[in-house]
């Protein structure tokens, strides 16, 4: 009896480690996966390339019934996206439950479908006033369809918003949204603190190096080691922008009175390529970039504002999109070539390779950082592991069977 019991204490001990060893994976991270390429993998061959990397979270700007039918039983979260030219019909109650029927229903629960986005950028897209009119109105028909179909328990509603809509963003706390979309903004987060859905936002620190490459740090933008800046309100330290665009948001929902909703980051990337004028977009920045964002997103870090709550982030993108219209950085954000092998090397070590006849791997998420960084993480990981396993195995040593 006594060597049974202890056997059992030991198997106790080993599943403890084993729990905490599966902890190790990242779930705070996604990929847009873009479609405005003719040379594109076809869907079943882009979640082969998805699960090599394992990667459980990925973001489609439509709803493209290929894509949806492929990611079935894949266990990948997808967001979808209603584009902006709908919002006007999905105003009309009865057109959203329509919309639903066709595009959700048929396909859920088998492919999970867990965010909807409503239009994208719409605070800020060419057509804004029209655009604003019909915003919530579309989100409160298509949560209340989603309600009537019993759906509403596993999909959230939400729409991701540029950070142009800021007036204000630096210091962080000094964040405030332009007077313009004031209105309209606060009827928006009436919705996600009524429906509990997160304030989506496509932050690109890029942009900003881009437009003052002589005024911002690049490693400061890179998330590369530098001595940051600290908020004179706050007192907060902030040693990449990304964050501090993140907190610059959230001051600017308290300011219209909205607290405790969550921030997440819809896009975010870096360019490997782009015209004479695009400074900053190189090959070797985009790795860096996404190199440190991923390494980052293994701590499962949260804002200094926020430090306990993970950042979820999508990056911009999985693909090179030939048919993108615009500079020639727009087409250049990809992390993989339209064949699936690698743009560039963001320290991915092999683990699979594509269908293609190229011989470039394609590797896990997991593995996006520095063997030192690793080490290092790895290191305070499993001391806390080992202390609290240590106290589970004297907790059922000492316990009576």
């Amino acid at each position: 009896m006594e060597i049974s019991s202890r056997i059992a204490r030991i198997n106790a001990f080993l599943l403890c480690l084993l729990c905490f060893s599966e902890l190790q994976g990242v779930t705070s991270l996604g990929i847009n996966y873009g479609q405005l390429g003719n040379n594109l993998l076809e869907p079943q061959k882009v979640l082969d390339l998805l699960s090599s990397l394992k990667v459980t979270k990925a973001r489609i700007y439509d709803t493209n019934p290929q894509v949806l039918t492929a990611f079935a039983n894949s266990g990948v979260e997808l967001m979808v996206t209603i584009e902006n030219a709908m919002l006007g019909q999905l105003m009309n109650p009865q057109a959203a439950l329509q919309w639903v029927n066709a595009h959700i229903k048929p396909y859920v629960p088998a492919t999970k479908i867990s965010s909807i986005a409503v239009g994208n950028e719409v605070f800020t897209d060419d057509d804004t006033t029209v655009l604003l009119d019909n915003l919530v109105p579309a989100m409160v028909s298509i949560q209340a369809a989603l309600t009537q179909l019993g759906l509403d328990s596993n999909i959230k509603v939400s729409t991701p918003c540029s950070l142009a809509v800021l007036e204000e963003s630096y210091p962080p706390s000094a964040g405030s949204f332009k007077t313009e979309v004031a209105g309209v903004m606060s009827q928006l987060l009436q919705f996600l603190q009524t429906t509990k859905a997160p304030f989506w936002i496509n932050a690109y620190p890029y942009f900003a190096y881009k437009d003052s490459p002589n005024k911002i740090s690049l490693d400061y933008v890179l998330f590369n080691p530098n001595s940051g800046m600290i908020d004179p309100y706050t007192k907060l330290h902030y040693d990449n922008m990304l964050y501090a665009q993140v907190d610059a948001a959230i001051f600017a929902m308290a300011r219209l009175g909205f607290n405790g909703i969550e921030v997440k980051v819809s896009e975010t990337g870096w360019p490997s390529k782009g015209d004479a004028n695009e400074i900053g977009a190189t090959l070797q920045n985009a790795a860096i970039y996404n190199r440190n964002l991923l390494r980052r997103q293994l701590a499962n870090e949260g804002t200094p504002l926020r430090p306990r709550m993970r950042l979820e982030i999508y990056v911009f993108a999985l693909f090179n999109e030939n048919m993108k219209p615009g500079p020639t950085s727009e087409r250049n954000y990809g992390l993989f070539q339209p064949d699936g092998t690698m743009a560039y090397n963001v320290g991915l070590s092999a683990l699979s390779t594509t269908s293609t006849t190229s011989s470039t791997s394609t590797a896990s998420i997991s593995d996006l950082t520095s063997s030192a960084t690793k080490s290092m993480d790895f290191h305070q990981s499993w001391v806390s592991c080992i202390f609290v396993c240590v106290v589970t195995f004297q907790v059922y040593m000492r316990r009576p069977f």
